[in-house]
């Protein structure tokens, strides 16, 4: 890892090339990993450039847990590239350091 990456923790349409791609510029290569404290709900994504990016009008949002667990990829990624998946994820999910299974902490995007 480099000294100046930031873990992101993706579960839903980031993990997806493309979006990667008009995203960041680049596909992104992460490992497996699991987010503790969440469960996974749907939501209905009304910004319709994000719904043309990723394809789906429904994505994925995590939600508080006590017991559960949500899988997904940590990417390795700029503070540059932080900021550019600030501007992708819409006002429903707010950027929280989540705890890992790993247990090295991570960036994910959870229900605001």
């Amino acid at each position: 890892m480099q000294s100046n990456a930031i873990l992101l923790f993706s579960y839903g349409t980031l993990q997806d090339t493309s979006v990667q791609i008009e995203t960041f510029g680049r596909e992104l290569t992460g490992y497996d990993d699991q987010l503790l404290g969440y469960k996974l709900a749907k939501i209905a994504i009304q910004d319709q450039k994000v719904v043309a990016l990723s394809r789906e009008a429904y994505h994925p949002i995590a939600v508080v847990s006590q017991s559960e667990r949500i899988s997904g990829k940590v990417f390795e990624i700029s503070a540059e590239e932080l900021a550019q998946s600030d501007q992708y994820e819409v006002a429903d999910y707010q950027r929280v350091l989540g705890k890992m299974a790993s247990g090295t902490p991570a960036w994910a995007y959870v229900a605001a």
